[in-house]
């Protein structure tokens, strides 16, 4: 062929290379998603967290900064249960209404300025109603002020390792900088469901305020349209559109879910929905060991006890895909003995889990009881005990 030719031939190819890239149609995000999973969510960011090991079971742009309106109270009551779980305050606290917070706009229960409200009635109006005036009079009333709580809020995301939340205020009022991802967001649902009261608070349906002159209704509709539904916080702003955080147990098997930026109304839930439905229909939870079970006994040198009994400090269950449970081993890393003095709970051990090999949790294993080193007298006496039998 001739130069010419050659060349002509050259051109065609890029032309038809530059039409073809021209007209094709780009590979969107949820539709590679939907393809890879057979899953397509209509937010703009979603997780589908399994919190014993934190494993991400779906994700749609996870770490995608977005507004998350009123989901931002999950770590206000994060920082209120801590607060309790402390002692810092207590449930029976009578918290005072100060003017700023009586002047939050959006969903409220109507604080007026030195209204007096239990700090219970008051977490529980942020839980179920979602109030904002709520949120920052709990705010004030743990850290004195809104402005020193949301450094807390800040503080508390970083130790979490959470690398796309900021917060600017204690509700999720609209304001620049205040930002979060659907990934963040499961990690704090997460920790905040190791407290009992948050667990408490979350899951009431409705609930009669100033003695029935006030009614709830928690906002979280899955609580009636989802079995097994346990916890959750919406939020709504132009903004942000339509959010939800929640957690579901079915069968022992846990999972949070978390939708952003969904555009209908209601759509939240239904998106939700779906998550759960496609990861109960995919994984199950294996049960191997309580918490609190005891799995051997070791032998504790220069202890006022020779022996101590260790346990699971969590319970221990692992989260594998429907019908690999022939694919689980599970062992147990222990030393042949200990050395006193040893603290009750005092992390000696793991109990691992692997699955097809890799590793899918490890739970500490902890002592019993605690055993106070021996006295040199006590050790000596042991030892001439041993010399004479």
């Amino acid at each position: 062929m001739s130069l010419h030719g050659r060349y002509g031939v050259f051109i065609m190819m890029v032309a038809a290379l530059v039409l073809g890239l021209a007209f094709s149609s780009p590979v969107t995000a949820s539709a590679a998603e939907s393809g890879k999973t057979g899953l397509d969510i209509a937010a703009e960011s979603a997780v589908l967290l399994e919190p014993i090991s934190g494993q991400v079971l779906y994700e749609k742009e996870p770490y995608k900064e977005l507004p998350i309106a009123s989901i931002t109270k999950i770590m206000t009551m994060l920082l209120a249960a801590e607060a309790l779980e402390e002692g810092r305050v207590k449930l029976e606290d009578m918290v005072v209404t100060s003017e700023y917070a009586a002047g939050m706009g959006g969903s409220q229960i109507y604080l007026a300025p030195q209204e007096e409200m239990s700090f219970r009635e008051i977490l529980i109006s942020v839980a179920t109603g979602s109030a904002n005036d709520a949120s920052v009079a709990i705010a004030e009333h743990i850290a004195g002020s809104e402005e020193a709580f949301v450094d807390m809020m800040n503080e508390r995301a970083k130790e979490l390792g959470l690398k796309h939340t900021h917060y600017v205020n204690a509700n999720g009022l609209p304001a620049e900088g205040h930002y979060s991802c659907a990934y963040d967001q499961a990690v704090i649902l997460r920790e905040a469901l190791r407290y009992p009261v948050f667990r408490e608070v979350s899951k009431i349906k409705e609930y009669d305020l100033r003695g029935g002159e006030f009614k709830l209704w928690n906002t979280n509709k899955l609580l009636w349209w989802y079995a097994g539904t346990e916890s959750g916080k919406t939020g709504w702003t132009n903004e942000a559109k339509y959010c939800l955080a929640s957690s579901v147990v079915r069968e022992n098997l846990r999972l949070i879910g978390v939708v952003l930026g969904v555009e209908e109304p209601k759509g939240h839930f239904r998106e939700s929905m779906k998550l759960y439905n496609w990861g109960f229909a995919r994984y199950e939870a294996v049960k191997l060991a309580e918490q609190g079970e005891a799995i051997k006994t070791l032998p504790v040198e220069k202890g006022v006890a020779t022996d101590v009994k260790v346990v699971t400090a969590e319970e221990v269950t692992a989260v594998i895909p429907k019908g690999e449970k022939d694919e689980i081993e599970a062992s147990v890393e222990l030393p042949e003995s200990l050395l006193a003095p040893l603290e009750k709970g005092e992390a000696v051990g793991s109990y691992v889990v692997k699955h097809n090999g890799n590793e899918v949790i490890r739970v500490d294993i902890v002592t019993a009881e605690s055993v106070p080193a021996a006295s040199f007298l006590d050790q000596l006496l042991r030892v001439i005990e041993r010399v004479c039998r």
